[in-house]
């Protein structure tokens, strides 16, 4: 019976892209909740060799992606919702076309507990929790709890992969069991200089008090202790040292594990990003594949959709970087900072429902840093004027940033007035209207996404 409900759920999706309308990575899904709301359940038991999940506020879709390409390098070719939508529907869209005995599965962080409860997984990645989206979500607290809840319930059934440099993840290990690994990177060369305003981990998880911090590398992640209770940042596992940082051309580092040492070339760009290897090859290890395999197949990585994303258009090579919250905003920063200037940018701001519609977030980015970096900005989204203002209170050069609210008049624009380089940095609306308007002018692939 549920084979027949899939099928139905299928062929819409296909006669909804068909038409042109989209909706095929949550169409199905919906679809197919309505026919069964236990759908997930009865096609996750499916999956017999078990079945991953990845959540974070910031990278799940990259490392998602990193984990299929080494599982893909190991000869395994898990259902996946590669697509990116991450909501219940989506789970049920990518389980519609199941065809293999795995599963690998990117999860929202509010429908984390529920897809994992249904799924019952045998291996949970959690990345970090990010200031975001807070009219929708509220305070990254509030999701600590409900994921300590989920560890407590799946203590002894489920292994947790946890980067231990985030004190809301780490402390996740408390509720765990044992069957808990972390990861995290211990280059003291790379901290930050000081704390950045966007700081979402202030207090001990244990006892309330202040969290004293001995480094940082991206907003609070790092090396950090409480000097009341004294907890301590738990050792990774999987570590990252003798990092050096390459712009956008991707970064070098050393892995190390239980299985030795090994040099990672990653061709994408950002401490971020390397959290998010290490967090797949962490969760790899776990699942069977050893850390030199993971290695070697992520020196082949691509980036995905909208994340790094580089697309030439005529003369000019257009790379797209999603901004979402401020500690994201700060590595696309500093990854821009490495690059030669002048910068051209493309800045479009939305506040729809799925980007959040509290804006203020933008306040908290450190666009100073680029300041004396910048060539010609073009601004624009629902909340261009906004931007606009942020970035002249940063100290960009107002004679050179203009607003043009329709994005594809200001993409045009930019485009025209750029050099060899552009750099988009959308929010996440922005980002599927950007590629929806690429595609249909034949620039990219046809994305589908609804």
């Amino acid at each position: 019976m549920i084979k027949a409900k899939a099928s139905v759920a299928r062929m819409v999706g296909r006669l909804s892209r068909a038409t042109g309308k989209g909706g095929g990575t949550t169409l199905p899904g919906r679809v197919l909740l309505k026919l069964d709301a236990n759908a997930i359940d009865k096609l996750g038991a499916r999956l017999t060799d078990g079945t991953t999940l990845i959540s974070a506020t910031n990278g799940k879709t990259t490392t998602a992606s990193m984990l299929a390409t080494v599982l893909a390098g190991a000869g395994r070719h898990p259902v996946h919702n590669r697509a990116g939508s991450n909501m219940t529907w989506g789970v049920a869209t990518a389980l519609t076309e199941q065809r293999g005995s795995e599963g690998l599965f990117e999860v929202d962080e509010a429908w984390l507990p529920e897809v994992a409860d249904r799924l019952g997984p045998r291996a949970i990645l959690l990345g970090n929790l990010f200031r975001d989206q807070l009219d929708r979500y509220g305070e990254t607290e509030a999701l600590a709890d409900a994921w300590a809840g989920l560890a407590a319930r799946r203590a002894g059934r489920t292994s947790f992969i946890l980067n231990s440099d985030d004190p809301l993840i780490a402390d996740i290990g408390n509720s765990s069991g044992p069957d808990t690994i972390y990861f995290g990177i211990e280059d003291e060369a790379q901290a930050l200089t000081e704390l950045q305003h966007a700081f979402d981990a202030k207090l001990c998880r244990n006892c309330g008090h202040e969290l004293t911090y001995d480094r940082a590398f991206v907003g609070h992640l790092g090396h950090y202790h409480c000097e009341s209770c004294g907890m301590r940042r738990p050792r990774p596992e999987i570590s990252a040292t003798g990092i050096t940082l390459k712009g956008m051309s991707g970064l070098t580092a050393t892995i190390n594990s239980p299985e030795g040492s090994v040099e990672l070339d990653l061709p994408l760009p950002g401490l971020y990003n390397l959290y998010n290897a290490l967090g797949a090859i962490a969760t790899a290890r776990q699942i069977g594949v050893p850390v030199s395999e993971s290695v070697r197949s992520l020196a082949g990585m691509k980036a995905v959709f909208g994340r790094v994303e580089r697309i030439r258009i005529g003369e000019v090579d257009l790379s797209i970087l999603l901004v979402k919250n401020p500690a994201g905003a700060n590595e696309v920063i500093r990854t821009l900072s490495l690059e030669p200037a002048p910068i051209d940018l493309w800045i479009a701001l939305n506040d729809r429902i799925a980007d959040g519609r509290d804006v203020s977030w933008i306040w908290d980015a450190d666009f100073e840093m680029l300041a004396d970096r910048v060539g010609r900005v073009t601004c624009t989204g629902t909340r261009a004027s906004e931007m606009a203002l942020r970035l002249k209170y940063a100290g960009w050069p107002t004679d050179r940033t203009e607003v043009i609210e329709d994005p594809e008049a200001a993409i045009d624009r930019a485009l025209a007035q750029s050099g060899e380089q552009l750099f988009a940095l959308p929010t996440y609306t922005a980002l599927l209207d950007l590629r929806k308007l690429l595609a249909d002018r034949g620039d990219t692939e046809k994305y589908w996404e609804g």
